[in-house]
């Protein structure tokens, strides 16, 4: 089992998958506070799905370059490698939330568009990318 996260300000997008099927299941939102979530519905998540990784998306410019979010995602993954003691990995989310929009409008329509549904959908879409890659 692996978890995922879309690191956002104010949202942060989950996602669970497993390693053999190599597919994605949206999970809620976790609502952040300048980038802080509770920590205890993380923890909560990491309890029920006891993920063996947890795969947090990467934000870089479309030339691979650094953005201002890209420190931000990478103190949130070191503060959940410190404080659950698991295997975490960063991944290029490059376009996952452009990807993630685009499935939604294919699957739902212009109904789809709901913000509280964007992120986690993005966070599938990071996870099945990082499946697809570490093949």
């Amino acid at each position: 089992m692996v978890i995922a996260f879309d690191f956002g300000i104010k949202n942060i997008g989950v996602a669970v998958g497993e390693n053999i099927l190599k597919k994605g299941k949206a999970l809620n939102k976790l609502i952040a506070y300048n980038g802080c979530p509770n920590w205890n519905d993380i923890k909560y998540l990491l309890k029920i799905w006891k993920p063996n990784c947890i795969v947090v998306g990467l934000p870089l410019n479309m030339d691979g370059t650094r953005q201002n979010m890209t420190k931000k995602a990478e103190q949130f993954a070191n503060l959940l490698k410190n404080k659950f003691h698991t295997s975490v990995v960063l991944h290029d989310e490059r376009l996952s939330t452009k990807e993630a929009r685009s499935l939604m409008f294919n699957k739902y329509g212009f109904k789809a568009f709901k913000k509280d549904k964007i992120h986690s959908t993005a966070a599938v879409v990071i996870l099945e990318s990082w499946f697809n890659q570490s093949l």
